[in-house]
């Protein structure tokens, strides 16, 4: 799931740290998504029992997953569709690879999917030969760009106008104005000649219908209904926990993923299909394919301390709230899933901590992405988990555990700690300036390369309450009198 082989989490924050353009354009999309959010829920004016439903529906499924999946298999196949179970993202993808070796394909258009990226798709396919065409607007600038999404909902949030001209001209083979309506119209024609062109289309599943057998694509462009209804061949790939088990369900969740991504009360496009193609059909593919990944979702299932996090809807407003992900975006994050769902799941996932250590501390542990998910997922509380876990399993770094060690050990003791924060007030204007604290030793400069402190208070509480107990005696005294 990393983004790149040579990620240097230092390397990724301090990049990101110094890219204004980055930060200034990640905060304004974030507050516009985060915003729409609040106003649209507000509309509603009971928003925590929409909350509470989502919840309870998406505990349903988590708990009886086994019955659910089954008897969505059950009824894809006797719709006549094909069931791909994959234990593996390296299953998946030799999966998908045989279907292409079936038909001999050498174009594929998809629309949106995390599970694809999640699996790293692309460039397997581009490897055998295949050219692959992300539909979704915001996908194809960044397949051009050789970047992955830098959030689940907006990919392409950090780039500007200018950035993605410069990225169609040589496709275009001509300058391009960089308005919205030229660059609009050059992603338009490029799109519609590879839908009329591809025999085979890959999209994504927001949420599978158990009972019926139907996959549920929801999206602003209209991209989904185009790659699942022209080609001939259709590949749905899907997360094994993203099924509700009927329609009733399911218009609960299209409420609550609508609000809380984008601020709509519907997305513009919500695409429901039960292939493949049957006779009377005047479109849709002749031949459906439904993947089902697991990739440790069953060790998650398992595991009661991260369980909730199955619930997800990959609906993006933790990201929104998140003050360490509108600092930095999700690129410095070096994984596919960013922000703190992507804090949560990443690690679950790869069944590393090693790898993936960094992760659960890009979080200030404000508790705001608990309180923004639409189904109640207590992610701070689960960033925490993982910290508890890594500490247990001796992941943490020798200096660290050393400074906690020290820590522990000298302020636990009264008159030791009194001993260290008059040492401090006597010897931080070393690191002052301007009355805060601005530099500083590491691990603290860590802090001070982007922040300051506030100073330690000279004299201290602990000189100054002896004569502040007695003057309250004395006040005391003199009230009785």
């Amino acid at each position: 799931m990393s983004l790149s082989n040579h990620y240097d989490v230092n390397e990724a924050l301090d990049k990101a740290l110094k890219d204004d353009f980055l930060r200034m354009a990640t905060r304004r999309a974030t507050d516009r998504l985060r915003n729409g959010r609040i106003n649209i829920t507000n509309e509603l004016g009971n928003w925590e029992e929409w909350r509470e439903a989502g919840e309870k529906i998406r505990n349903h499924v988590v708990e009886n997953l086994d019955y659910y999946l089954n008897q969505l298999i059950e009824n894809v196949e006797k719709n006549g569709g094909h069931v791909h179970l994959a234990k593996t993202p390296e299953d998946a993808v030799k999966i998908t690879q045989e279907i292409f070796k079936k038909h001999g394909y050498k174009l594929v258009v998809k629309s949106k999917s995390m599970i694809t990226e999640e699996i790293h798709l692309n460039p397997v396919l581009e490897e055998d030969g295949i050219e692959v065409v992300e539909s979704d607007l915001a996908e194809y600038i960044i397949q051009i760009a050789k970047e992955p999404p830098s959030h689940i909902i907006v990919p392409a949030m950090h780039k500007n106008r200018d950035q993605i001209a410069e990225l169609f001209e040589p496709i275009a083979g001509h300058p391009l104005e960089s308005d919205t309506p030229t660059l609009t119209k050059f992603a338009r024609e490029q799109m519609r000649e590879k839908f009329l062109s591809t025999k085979i289309g890959i999209t994504g599943c927001n949420f599978a219908v158990a009972d019926t057998g139907t996959v549920t694509m929801v999206t602003n462009e209209g991209n989904g209904r185009m790659v699942s209804t022209l080609p001939d061949v259709q590949i749905t790939m899907m997360g094994m926990e993203r099924i509700v088990p009927s329609f009733k369900e399911l218009s609960v969740m299209l409420n609550l993923l609508a609000r809380s991504a984008t601020g709509q009360r519907l997305s513009v496009y919500t695409t429901m299909t039960t292939p493949p193609k049957r006779d009377g059909d005047i479109d849709g593919p002749k031949e459906w394919h439904l993947v089902i990944l697991d990739h440790n979702r069953t060790e998650i299932l398992g595991d009661e301390d991260f369980r909730s996090s199955l619930r997800c809807i990959r609906c993006g407003a933790c990201f929104n709230v998140c003050p360490v992900y509108r600092q930095v975006g999700g690129h410095a994050y070096g994984s596919v899933y960013s922000g703190p769902i992507g804090i949560v799941i990443t690690p679950l996932l790869e069944q590393d901590y090693k790898r993936w250590g960094h992760l659960p501390y890009f979080s200030s542990l404000c508790a705001s992405c608990s309180e923004a998910c639409p189904v109640r997922i207590p992610l701070h509380d689960l960033i925490v988990k993982h910290r508890d876990r890594m500490v247990v399993k001796g992941y943490t770094s020798g200096l660290e555990k050393k400074i906690f060690k020290y820590y522990g050990h000298y302020f636990s003791n009264p008159k030791t700690l009194r001993s260290f924060i008059k040492l401090g007030s006597k010897f931080q204007f070393l690191l002052m300036k301007n009355g805060r604290i601005t530099k500083g030793p590491a691990p603290l400069s860590n802090w001070t390369n982007s922040k300051t402190l506030p100073p330690i208070a000279s004299p201290i509480f602990n000189d100054i309450w002896p004569n502040l107990q007695k003057e309250l005696q004395e006040n005391k005294g003199g009230e009785k009198e």
